[in-house]
């Protein structure tokens, strides 16, 4: 029974090691691709609209 809950735990750690795996890796593709895109239009960095100020500000990259 002890060998079942510890296979159990396991397969579950790598199931969400896996997910997390690949959350990571599309946010990293979708960096890239934004970063890419900048790169070809010349941007210096990516506008967002302030909704209480209603101001464009350059879009801080967050970790």
């Amino acid at each position: 029974m002890a060998q079942l809950i510890f296979m159990a735990v396991l397969i579950c750690g790598g199931w969400m090691l896996y997910k997390r795996f690949i959350k990571d890796a599309e946010k990293l593709t979708a960096r890239s691709k934004q970063q890419e895109k900048e790169r070809q239009t010349g941007a210096v960095g990516t506008l967002e609209k302030d909704p209480v100020t209603g101001e464009y500000r350059v879009k801080k990259e967050e970790e």
